[in-house]
């Protein structure tokens, strides 16, 4: 009798876990998969597109000066600029081909890989980060810059399950003004 009680309590306690674990859902970064609301092919060759997210939000990729940025929409409309450009880096850069939401059961995370040129004797070599955004009812930033490795995807998922009570990332470039 005693081993029914304690199986059931470890099979009570697995359901929970994992009833309370989030989960990833992904959107589509391409530009065929976004709607165009903005392009210049004069000049810096400006674009902006709307990416549709989950549960109501989304995601606006821009695009200028051969540097890419994420814009988080709220199902309310508030944007949110991640400024990956001073975040992360602000070599010339790109956004991999989708974002990954942590969801519970809302959004509570978002990842995004972000390809930057940071060597200016190699421009063709690119460091490919793992951006990890916190996604709460009060802001939307990014909490962490995951370097690549063996377990960057892991460590990514981790960081963003725990990003609600980060702090938000400062600027690089407020950061390289301090030292």
């Amino acid at each position: 009798m005693r081993l029914v009680f304690v199986t059931t309590i470890i099979l009570v306690a697995s359901a929970t876990t994992l009833a309370q674990a989030n989960r990833s859902l992904y959107t589509s970064l391409a530009a065929k998969q976004c709607r165009t609301i903005k392009t210049e092919t004069t000049g810096a060759g400006d674009y902006e597109g709307r990416c549709r997210g989950v549960a109501g939000y989304s995601l606006l990729l821009l695009e200028g000066d051969l540097r890419q940025n994420v814009v988080v929409v709220t199902p309310k409309g508030a944007k949110h600029s991640l400024d990956l450009w001073d975040v992360v880096s602000g070599g010339f850069s790109y956004v991999g081909p989708r974002a990954e939401w942590r969801v519970k059961k809302k959004p509570v995370a978002l990842i995004l890989r972000y390809n930057a040129s940071e060597d200016p004797d190699h421009p063709n070599r690119k460091t490919s980060y793992l951006v990890v955004a916190k996604i709460t009812p009060d802001e939307i930033c990014v909490t962490d810059k995951i370097a690549p490795g063996a377990k960057a995807n892991a460590d990514a998922r981790a960081a963003a399950d725990n990003s609600t009570t980060k702090p938000c990332l400062k600027s690089v470039k407020s950061v390289d003004q301090n030292r």
